[in-house]
């Protein structure tokens, strides 16, 4: 009988070991989301190069500052977003990934939104984040948000987005992919948009190219026919020759002046529509400056989406990449139909094509005329 519960023992002992490991191990993240010891939670680094430690299997998040929410959308992340700025609610139109999202409209509010404003403390504790994505903020000002709320602040960013590629924005995709399960979403996204970048530039490269303006361009607010980019990134993958490429200009914006435009009297002209309608306003007062340039004289004035608000909408860029393209090189972009074409950049990007409604907004692609102040939208080739 000793022998027989001695037994008993052991073999209840070595069923509570089993029992104990199983539970350590179930703590274990291994195949979830890359992680393979027992710990909860993984260090990162973000572009600022702050340590960070965030939770595994990350569900719950918010992005703050200009920019940050629309990498979420990019990597298919919606579902995780728990609260937006009120600027997203209070302007939600001609950005793809609002309009392509309009749940994200009705979650609680966080904070105001905007460059250098930063998030209501409580309402982020309220919604309970398990990470913050924040841009355009400072190490101290990211601290901060960490200290008051005792929630980690991971740090993302743009870069300069000279052209379409830039390294920073890449890091922060794969670095917010990381963290919440969507590596591969982060991968195809990053491929995605360089193949288009490359192709762009492979199409165009060696062409001898007309020289080319682009006006309305907005900065911290809409702005006329004399705001304009030193290295305009669709220009740049075109390979145009921009007339205000040798201006100086430290983050690529300038704002010009009209004779200076005259001067240089460059042909065509591309119209941002975030501004068309300042400089419609603008023709009414002084139409002899606008009838005095060969471009409106040819009828080689054409309107493009605005791609500058709460950041670069980087698809929409490379739309109107597309259309530019096939406007001064109709031959090399024949079969190409830069509204179909901008809608598959948007459906891959953003879940859904929006250029129509991007379009009744703004006017979408086609020749501008200046008296009417209406847009022709067929393209100039077939």
């Amino acid at each position: 009988m000793k022998r027989i519960l001695s037994l008993v023992l052991v073999l209840l002992l070595v069923s509570m070991t089993g029992c104990l490991g199983t539970s350590a191990s179930g703590s274990s993240h291994a195949g979830t989301r890359g992680a393979t010891a027992t710990t909860t939670r993984m260090t990162v680094t973000d572009t600022l190069g702050r340590t960070v430690e965030v939770p595994w299997n990350v569900t719950r998040v918010v992005a703050v500052g200009p920019g940050a929410l629309r990498i979420l959308v990019y990597l298919n992340a919606t579902g995780d977003v728990v609260g937006i700025e009120e600027f997203e609610k209070r302007f939600p139109f001609g950005r793809p990934y609002i309009l392509a999202h309009q749940r994200l409209l009705r979650l609680p509010i966080i904070g105001p939104g905007g460059p250098g404003r930063l998030p209501d403390f409580e309402a982020l504790i309220k919604v309970h984040p398990q990470v913050i994505f924040m841009v355009f903020v400072s190490r101290k000002t990211a601290d901060e948000v960490q200290d008051k709320t005792g929630i980690p602040v991971v740090v993302l960013g743009y870069g300069r987005l000279n052209n379409f590629t830039d390294p920073i924005f890449f890091k922060s995709l794969l670095l917010a992919g990381k963290i919440l399960g969507r590596e591969k979403r982060a991968k195809e996204v990053i491929d995605f948009i360089r193949e288009q970048q490359e192709y762009l530039e492979n199409i165009t490269a060696g062409l001898r190219s007309p020289r080319v303006y682009v006006g309305g361009i907005g900065y911290k607010g809409a702005h006329g026919i004399t705001s304009t980019y030193t290295d305009y990134p669709p220009f740049t993958v075109l390979h145009l020759d921009n007339v205000a490429s040798n201006l100086s200009s430290e983050n690529g914006w300038v704002q010009v002046d009209k004779e200076w435009i005259l001067k240089e009297n460059p042909n065509p002209i591309f119209i941002d529509e975030g501004g068309l309608k300042i400089i419609l306003d603008d023709y009414k007062s002084d139409p002899e400056f606008y009838n005095s340039l060969g471009a409106v004289m040819d009828g080689h004035l054409y309107g493009i989406l605005p791609y500058n608000f709460y950041n670069t909408n980087i698809g929409t860029a490379i739309a109107d990449a597309y259309y530019i393209g096939k406007v001064i090189y109709p031959a090399k972009f024949r079969g190409i139909n830069p509204a179909r074409k901008a809608d598959e950049i948007f459906e891959f990007l953003v879940g859904k094509p929006v250029y129509s409604e991007l379009a009744k907004e703004f006017g979408g692609f086609g020749r501008v005329n200046l008296s009417s102040g209406n847009i022709t939208q067929e393209p100039p080739n077939p």
